[in-house]
Parts: structure tokens; sequence; C-alpha cells
């Protein structure tokens, strides 16, 4: 069973400031309750191919796993994607504006667990999309603040 987990947010701040802040992995932990630490793998700033390693807390367990950026578009897109652990992972974000002065952030989470990981999968997802709607009101409280 494959997961794929869409959550998004409307920010009162321009995508380019949204973007800057939440695509910047120095700034995870700060809004993301799961991510620990972030420690860069590849020489920064971030671009194509730069990989990153997160340190996080998911269903009571930790997990550390390296992520690589696939796509990037700075201000409006970036991806990246995991093939470590059960659940190999790629992760999205978007910014697109909002009016004049608001960005709508998209975060996707998408992926084909295996093991137990593909057993509990509509519980991940539930889980997933939780944290994920927690994770960006606290990135929209923080840039609002």
């Amino acid at each position: 069973m494959s997961v794929d987990v869409t959550t998004e947010v409307v920010i009162g701040r321009a995508p380019a400031e949204v973007a800057a802040y939440a695509g910047d992995p120095a700034n995870a932990p700060e809004w993301y309750a799961d991510i620990d630490e972030v420690r860069w793998e590849t020489d920064p700033p971030l671009r194509i191919g730069s990989k990153l390693t997160f340190v996080a807390r998911f269903l009571g367990r930790r997990l550390e796993y390296t992520y690589e950026i696939v796509e990037f578009e700075p201000g409006s897109r970036m991806v990246m994607a995991t093939a470590q652990g059960p659940f190999p992972m790629e992760t999205t974000y978007t910014w697109e504006p909002v009016g004049e002065a608001a960005t709508r952030m998209t975060l996707r989470n998408r992926g084909e667990p295996s093991g137990f990981a593909r057993v509990a999968g509509t519980f991940m997802a539930r889980a997933m999309r939780n944290a994920n709607r927690d994770d960006l009101a606290a990135l929209k409280r923080i840039l609002e603040g």
C-alpha cells in the first residue's frame, strides 16, 4: 500500500519569505515537532544533489535518514527523496502566492512502505497527516508571529 499525504496552509507572508525559511534545512527542528537535528552531508548551499541527514522521532521510534534534493526551484518548489529504511519517502514543498502578501505552502509526503510499515500504512498515513498539519500550523505561527 502506498502512502500519499498532502497538507497545506496559507501563511500571511510573501512566498519568497516562506520559502527562504521553510526551505532552509537549519530551520526544520524549529517547526517540525519530530525533527531533532539536521546535518549537511554535502557542502551548502542547497541545490540539486545536496544531501542532508535528518534525525527524527516517529511513532515512538528514533529515525535517521538521508534525503537528497532531487528538484529545486528556489522560492517555488523543493523535492527531497530518501531510499533508506522501511519507508522510502519523497517529500515535496511548494510555495505559491495567494493574493498580494500571502503564500500557500503545500507539504506532500509519499512513499511505498515495506515490511511492518506496509502493514501499518493506513495508520502511518493518518499519523503523518496529523503531524504535517501540526507542523505547518507551527510554521505559520513562527512566520506570522
